[in-house]
């Protein structure tokens, strides 16, 4: 029997969580959106009415749209108002504790027939569905979206050891329903895509500080050789370096010396040079 979807949550109201919230309530979903604060529901409420504005400018979404989607989107500071909901996306930050902590209390509030999946980029999926109860790991996955959530297509798909497989096809089905192509990725530290993105990050900040370039001709060879939408820095600088260093950590834990993060990156990140919103960051500003 296909497990019915009608109500949606996301844990999370950063960057990627927001905009994964957009995307469902898009698509026709009633959505909770859930932080800690107030503050920060407010400026991705914020974030998210100005991307649909901008959207509308450019033709991506009718104007009709905007009033219905923030209809269906909802937000509170409690895991408790999650405790109606179908399918269930954690997009915390990169830190294991953070997400179990996460997992912890939807085991507690959440139906037992809830699917839960985590947005996690790096860590395996397996150990994160240890924080819930037995009972709950075949319906438990990964769906790593990829950012900016609302442009980009791609999801991975990443069951944990114990994903019933009719769960997989459910989700995959569900993320192809909302507009996205999924890949079915084996449950590894940082899957597939960003073991090959970090490998290429790695090299390409060799590449500064050996002098070979410039991050803006990095990032500009990128585009123009490679077909690359932006360059490694520019990404950097978008995503903040030092979530990109943690995920050199995690993956340089898991496979060793291949990932090991580069000295200038590490240096940047303690000089507070991390980019994202109103710090510095690789490039110049212009």
């Amino acid at each position: 029997m296909k497990d019915d979807i009608r109500k949606v949550g996301v844990v999370g109201a950063g960057l990627m969580g927001a905009e994964i919230a957009l995307t469902f309530a898009l698509a026709g979903y009633p959505v909770h959106l859930v932080d800690q604060t107030e503050e920060r529901l407010a400026a991705a409420s914020e974030r998210l009415l100005t991307l649909v504005r901008k959207g509308i400018a450019r033709g991506l979404y009718q104007p009709e749209q905007k009033e219905a989607v923030f209809a269906r989107l909802a937000t509170a500071t409690d895991l408790d108002s999650l405790s109606d909901c179908d399918f269930i996306t954690e997009a915390v930050f990169e830190e294991e504790a953070a997400k179990a902590g996460i997992f912890r209390g939807l085991d507690r509030v959440c139906r037992a027939d809830c699917i839960i999946a985590s947005n996690t980029s790096t860590i395996p999926i397996s150990t994160l569905a240890s924080y819930v109860g037995e009972g709950r790991r075949s319906r438990f996955l990964g769906t790593h979206y990829f950012s900016p959530v609302s442009r980009m297509k791609l999801v991975e798909v990443i069951p944990a050891f114990g994903t019933a497989p009719e769960i997989v096809a459910r989700v995959r089905e569900l993320c192809e329903e909302v507009g996205k192509t999924t890949v079915l990725i084996k449950d590894v530290t940082g899957f597939a895509v960003n073991r090959m993105l970090h490998a290429f990050v790695i090299e390409a900040i060799r590449l500064v500080e050996e002098g070979v370039a410039s991050p803006e001709d990095i990032d500009l060879a990128c585009k123009l050789a490679l077909g690359h939408p932006m360059g490694p820095f520019e990404l950097m600088d978008a995503t903040s370096s030092h979530l990109c260093l943690q995920v050199h950590e995690i993956l340089h834990d898991a496979y060793g010396e291949r990932f090991r993060p580069r000295p200038l990156l590490k240096q940047r990140v303690k000089a507070g040079f991390v980019g994202g919103r109103g710090k510095p960051g690789w490039r110049k500003r212009g």
